[in-house]
């Protein structure tokens, strides 16, 4: 609710504790409160019922709880002891994919847990080729662009480029 002060200034409110700290029971501030709580009333009103027709308050507490739940096998999978390389590649991935900012992130620890998950892939898909490991499930990478032109990158069984 937009509001002007005794001053002329005007400011917006955006909830009963402001109107009510800016506002006080003074005879003279008595009706501009009960304006800009009806004005904030009616502000809220069209939010609810346009919160309502987009879902924007569902989608969020969704998201919310997703991420809740995401926490929570993180944890269990950062409690629950390997059984496999593909369990510890499986563990390195998580940690990358949960706390990595970027894909490509410099930063200490990223490329240091990048390279111990391409060890351990390398590894274990020479130790146990018939093993799924986290990068077999995903999509190829798209093609790489130099000079306008597109570079295939394969990655070979041994984890590098070919």
């Amino acid at each position: 609710a937009t509001i002007r002060l005794h001053d002329g200034e005007s400011v917006r409110l955006h909830s009963l504790k402001s109107i009510h700290e800016v506002l006080d029971l003074d005879p003279e501030d008595v009706a501009m409160r009960a304006k800009a709580e009806a004005d904030l009333a009616d502000h809220q009103a069209h939010w609810d019922a346009a919160d309502r027709e987009i879902g924007y308050s569902a989608a969020l507490q969704a998201e919310r709880e997703s991420a809740d739940r995401a926490e929570d096998l993180l944890e269990a999978l950062s409690k629950t002891p390997a059984a496999s390389l593909a369990g510890v590649a499986a563990k390195l991935e998580a940690a990358l994919r949960e706390g990595e900012v970027s894909e490509d992130g410099a930063e200490f620890p990223w490329p240091q847990i990048r390279s111990a998950l391409d060890d351990v892939i390398r590894i274990g898909r020479r130790l146990v080729p018939e093993q799924m490991f986290p990068n077999d499930l995903l999509q190829p990478k798209s093609p790489r662009k130099r000079d306008g032109r597109s570079l295939r990158v394969w990655t070979g069984a041994d984890g590098g480029a070919a």
